[in-house]
């Protein structure tokens, strides 16, 4: 007589196997399409991490009317997808008041007026807040001087193109390395999550991971601009910028659970969308520009490579 099969529950974390047998075939199967459904998931993702990272190199080595469109559009892309995200009322009016802001905001930070790209951010916040319902007023708020802080942040850093390319390049560098060991860290060593309510599949060991490899890629490159003086130094500014973006990322991830969304839009293959690619570097920019203004002199950018 044939043996009845042995309950895969008794083939799990150990259990004990009565007739030696081995796990069922379905089971290896089962493993197999996992391996490539996480294949499948992970080639459009890296398809549109070199599309959107050529994109934003580019801009920033050929400046200009191109590193205004590009940069200016992924801040518009976020803009829009943070009002449709919150549900508020008047979405079309709501958008046409953060983008009137982003452009004004943005040509004033190109010409280093921050003072007034940021009351231009503020009237425009109020004006949102109002067509937003009372529900709903803050969130609108938020959302266009989140928005805002990316273009202000990255055009103020980049007021000298031939200077400000370097920030904005150590700024990347540092950030999607972060991104990059911070994922694959995670699945490798696994352990603890940081914080699972919010963002489930982020742990401590990638997070560590991150933040350490980012930091020294960004300083490698800093070394390699302005000489080994400036690896230490910058390494540990390093530090700083890679745990803020993940801080960024943590942030966005808890606006996208308040609102119950997995993703804030379908706009990029793999990402979600502009908010899911961009929250730790907007975080890192943000935070880059306000300690390059404490420090520097003459520009920006030289608070972060010229104040040894």
């Amino acid at each position: 007589m044939l043996d009845r099969p042995v309950p895969l529950s008794m083939l799990k974390d150990g259990a004990e196997n009565p007739r030696g047998v081995d796990a069922p075939p379905s089971q290896g199967l089962d493993s197999k399409r996992q391996g490539a459904r996480r294949l499948a998931d992970l080639l459009p993702r890296v398809a549109s991490s070199l599309v959107l990272a050529g994109a934003a190199l580019t801009a920033v080595w050929q400046g200009g009317a191109i590193f205004a469109v590009i940069w200016f559009s992924a801040t518009l892309a976020v803009g829009w997808e943070w009002q449709n995200l919150i549900d508020a009322p008047r979405l079309r009016l709501r958008f046409f008041i953060a983008a009137t802001a982003l452009a004004f905001a943005t040509f004033f930070a190109a010409e280093g007026r921050f003072i007034l790209g940021c009351g231009v951010l503020l009237a425009a916040g109020a004006l949102a807040a109002l067509a937003a319902g009372p529900r709903r007023r803050i969130w609108a708020f938020a959302g266009i001087l989140y928005a805002g802080a990316l273009i202000v942040s990255v055009s103020l850093l980049y007021a000298l193109p031939a200077f400000g390319a370097r920030a904005i390049f150590w700024l990347c560098a540092t950030v999607w390395g972060t991104d990059v060991f911070a994922y694959f860290g995670g699945r490798l060593i696994g352990g603890p999550k940081l914080w699972p309510r919010i963002s489930p599949s982020k742990t401590w060991s990638g997070t560590l991971c991150g933040v350490f490899a980012g930091a020294l890629i960004g300083a490698l490159m800093a070394a390699g601009f302005g000489g080994a003086r400036l690896a230490l130094p910058i390494f540990a500014l390093g530090l700083l910028t890679a745990l803020v973006s993940q801080g960024g990322d943590i942030f966005e991830s808890f606006v996208k659970r308040r609102f119950d969304a997995k993703d804030s839009s379908a706009l990029i293959p793999g990402h979600g969308g502009f908010m899911d690619r961009l929250d730790g570097f907007l975080a890192a920019a943000t935070f880059a520009a306000l300690v390059a203004a404490l420090i520097g002199d003459w520009s920006l950018a030289s608070g972060l490579f010229d104040w040894l």
